[in-house]
Formats: structure tokens, C-alpha cells, sequence
């Protein structure tokens, strides 16, 4: 099994904000990403550029993943900010806007072309209606190594402003469109991370939708706020009980007399070589956090 990097949290944060950037060293967050784009106005964009690529470059954020999020190459700041990045190497180039894999093909290219490392990967903000509607052949794009691809975020607000949606505690109108995205995601074998939760002191509403995003399957929720990072770190994390429970389904199967079985009796209850499968996953993920917080 390919080893796993835990992405419950990932917090974004104005690239335009030095201090921000220096607190960084200290959270908890899986994943911080360093937003050039939303969060910066556009007179600060070469300050926040400059800040950003520093900070990458410093490498003092521990076993952090570090994202910089560009401004679409179609925009006055893009193609410098893609420039930048691709010299500071962070872990991923998160790339606003995508529609297309074209696209995707474009930001790839131009990585290669800067002498990006090859362990620089690409990420997609899944937020628009077009976004939604190719959502599969975006994904796909993940099979060209030009490309980099390997996670999707989506992008809530947006695409509700462009859908004209309201979000509504539970997201029911929401809720096809995040589960297109995530079919896709799965079917070419790259992550997905769920939307923000807009409210900064509601805790209740945020561990309720990180708790239904997780039983969707997303990897983790996006964050605006530090305070929300024990939350989605605590929800995305397999629970003391699930883990006791996939140490039972795997060693069931690892007994002898279950090695040619596709299903066994446990506790009164059917269970099939496919979970023990799943089960195993549960494990890789409980320890690659508990490597991840121990080096952090």
C-alpha cells in the first residue's frame, strides 16, 4: 500500500500576512496553504509572492504539507506566481478556477518548463459550474504525469455564488455536487478535500459538517480559521474504536483456517475479504498521523 498523508486539516492563509505565516510553524494543521489568490488584494500580491516563496523556501514548517495557491494564469499576477513557485518547490501548486483538464495540461507543462522537482504536485479548486460538470475528465488528468494532479479541493463558496445557492445547515442542494466531484476523484485515484465552514465560533455546525463530509468520504475539510483545526483533525481521524475494530477484521482473516475465504462470521455478523481491505486502510491512516504529529 502507497503510504499516506494525512490531509484532515488544511488551513488556509493570506500569503500577504508575515505573522500568519510565522504562526504557521506552530499548528497543528496537516496541510497549510499559503493563498496568494482570495485572501490577497490585488496591491499586495507582489508582497504577499515574495513573503510566500520565503517561507516555502525556509522549510521550517515540519512535516506540514505546504500548498501555495497561484492566481489563475490568466490573470495579471498568475504566470509571476507560478514562476515563484515553482522556484521555492513547495509540496503542491493549487491552481484556482479549473474547468478543464486543458487547463490543468497548461499549469503542468509550465512547472516542467521552470524546473519544478517532480515532488512538487499540482492540486485543483473544483468551484464552478463547469468544474462540476467535467468534473470526470478533470480527474482523468491525473493519468498524464504531466499534469501532476493528485487532489481536488472544492471550493464551496464559489460555486454556490455561480449556482446561486444558498447554504443551508446540511447542505442538501450542495450535496450532488460535492459527491460528482468526489466519484471522479475516486475513480482516478487522487484525494479530495471538502469546502470551508464559513462560521468561526459555531463548533457544533463545523464538527457536524466535517462529521458529514467525512462519511462521504472526502480526505479532510479545508479551514479559514486555527480554531477549527483540532475539529477536522479529530472527526477525519479513525477513532479509537474503529481502529480496535480493524485489528479484529484483519487478524480474523489472517488466521489459517480463513486464508481461503472471501467472508467470516465476526461478532455475529458477515464480513468480507473487502473490508479487511478497508480495515487496512483504517490502520495506514491512524499511523501515518500518529508519524505525522510525532515529527511535527
Amino acid at each position: 500500500m502507497i503510504p499516506l498523508r494525512p490531509r484532515r486539516s488544511a488551513l488556509y492563509m493570506p500569503g500577504s500576512n508575515a505573522r500568519a505565516l510565522e504562526k504557521a510553524r506552530t499548528l497543528a494543521a496537516d496541510t497549510l496553504i499559503f493563498d496568494l489568490e482570495d485572501a490577497v488584494a490585488p496591491e499586495m500580491k507582489a508582497v504577499a509572492r515574495e513573503q510566500v516563496c520565503d517561507a516555502v523556501r525556509s522549510g521550517d514548517y515540519g512535516s506540514r504539507e505546504v500548498v501555495v495557491r497561484v492566481n489563475a494564469l490568466d490573470t495579471p499576477w498568475g504566470e509571476a506566481d507560478l514562476i515563484a513557485a515553482a522556484t521555492a518547490a513547495p509540496d503542491a501548486v493549487l491552481v484556482p478556477k479549473v474547468s478543464s483538464a486543458d487547463a490543468l495540461v497548461a499549469v503542468g507543462t509550465r512547472l516542467r518548463r521552470l524546473g519544478a522537482p517532480e515532488r512538487t504536485r499540482v492540486w485543483a479548486m473544483i468551484e464552478t459550474p463547469l468544474a462540476i460538470l467535467d468534473a470526470a475528465a478533470i480527474a482523468s488528468a491525473a493519468h498524464d504525469v504531466d499534469t501532476r494532479l493528485s487532489c481536488f479541493v472544492m471550493g464551496t463558496n464559489d460555486l454556490a455564488k455561480d449556482m446561486r445557492t444558498r447554504l443551508a445547515p446540511g447542505r442538501a442542494t450542495m450535496l450532488p455536487w460535492l459527491m460528482t466531484a468526489l466519484a471522479a476523484a475516486r475513480a482516478y485515484g487522487i484525494d479530495i478535500l471538502d469546502g470551508v465552514y464559513n462560521s468561526l465560533s459555531d463548533e457544533i455546525g463545523l464538527r457536524a459538517e466535517c462529521e458529514q463530509g467525512r462519511d462521504c468520504g472526502f480526505d479532510g475539510k479545508t479551514l479559514i480559521h486555527p480554531n477549527q483545526i483540532a475539529t477536522a483533525n479529530d472527526v477525519f481521524a479513525p477513532s479509537h474504536a474503529e481502529i480496535d475494530a480493524a485489528r479484529v477484521v484483519i487478524a480474523a482473516f489472517e488466521r489459517p483456517e480463513n486464508a481461503d475465504k472471501g467472508a467470516v462470521a465476526i461478532n455475529g455478523r458477515m464480513v468480507e475479504r473487502l473490508h479487511a481491505d478497508m480495515a487496512k486502510r483504517v490502520l495506514a491512516l491512524a499511523e501515518a498521523i500518529r508519524e505525522r504529529e510525532a515529527s511535527a
